[in-house]
């Protein structure tokens, strides 16, 4: 507007109100459409600022005297809320002060998760119940099976122990063109290879069976999409060993609820992992989605590096605050009496 013949000595201002409600006034009628304020000096943040009594005139009409528009309190533990979780502090940023976020919401404050790392002893957790949550690799990426202990007797903290397969001959080509240590981490036996270029399925159902003969698996939850054998193969394991397989979504309707358990499990230091060193990196790398509604969900596709052992976690998760938290009946030893 600067540029034109005439220099503009006004800039328009719209405001509204909803479909459902009424126009407002509570001013006179002597109100003109030029406003005349102080221009504010150009700064750093913004060349042309508007000054804030400009924009408090017309909330002054709109707004009755004493009215509250918004609690101070809402506002207080909205900003309290932002602190914790960096999908609330950019619906916060966004929606309470005006801001332009980035849409991006990185989910993990890693100094929360760190804090979660104990030096875990497999053997520690044989003989006991956990739940499983499985993500599987389409060809020759990672797949990550994650198991998730529910607290013991005197303990308010769930386990997780977590497992990743990638094909052997991937290994070296990984390394190289995605900058991650792989070939490290193989050396240091923290994730398993199978032969060839892509993940050996059946490898994996084996790997699984010798972990029903050390842990009581009660349930795998697994994405279901491209998993029809995986699927039937572990159903036949489930029969044998006792446990079930649980087709799991990946959507706004399924994943939701337990990121957000597992977000503030770990807010409340109530993780307990080994510091395993892929799913450390993992979780620093996973990007979240959120709905209209305030809804959170890992998306492997806005992650620009590898989030499997996530998702496998929050699966498992899901399950295991489920099944975990219901205690065995009376009736599962000794039946019904008569009397």
């Amino acid at each position: 507007m600067g540029r034109s013949p005439y220099q503009w000595q006004h800039e328009p201002i719209l405001y509204g109100w909803l479909k459902t409600g009424t126009h407002k006034w509570y001013a006179g009628r002597s109100e003109a459409t030029i406003w005349n304020f102080a221009k504010p000096k150009k700064n750093s943040d913004h060349p042309t600022s508007k000054p804030l009594d400009l924009l408090a005139y017309p909330i002054k009409n709109s707004s009755q005297a004493n009215g509250i528009v918004l609690p101070m309190e809402t506002v207080q533990a909205a900003y309290e809320q932002a602190k914790q979780n960096p999908a609330e502090e950019m619906h916060f940023r966004q929606f309470r002060l005006n801001e332009w976020c980035n849409a991006d919401i990185r989910w993990m404050p890693m100094d929360k998760w760190d804090v979660c790392g104990e030096d875990l002893n497999p053997e520690d957790y044989e003989g006991r119940e956990c739940y499983c949550g499985l993500d599987l690799s389409s060809t020759g990426d990672l797949t990550a099976l994650v198991l998730v202990f529910p607290p013991g007797p005197g303990d308010a903290k769930y386990t997780i122990l977590p497992f990743y397969w990638l094909p052997e001959d991937v290994i070296d080509l990984r390394t190289r063109r995605d900058h991650v240590p792989y070939a490290v981490w193989k050396k240091m036996g923290v994730f398993n290879t199978t032969e060839g270029n892509v993940v050996d399925y059946d490898y994996i159902v084996a790997f699984i069976a010798k972990l029903t003969e050390r842990f009581r698996i009660r349930e795998i939850a697994y994405d279901c999409y491209g998993a029809d054998k995986i699927r039937r193969d572990l159903e036949e394991l489930g029969a044998e060993h006792g446990f079930v397989v649980f087709p799991f979504g990946q959507g706004f309707i399924s994943m939701p609820p337990p990121s957000k358990d597992f977000y503030q499990f770990v807010m409340e230091g109530r993780i307990r992992h080994g510091r395993h060193p892929v799913l450390d990196w993992n979780m620093a790398n996973v990007i979240v989605d959120q709905d209209a509604a305030g809804n959170i969900k890992p998306n492997k596709k806005k992650s620009t590096e590898k989030i499997d052992g996530v998702v496998a976690l929050v699966m498992g998760l899901a399950r295991a605050t489920i099944g975990g938290g219901v205690a065995e009946s009376v009736y599962d030893g000794r039946g019904i009496l008569f009397v």
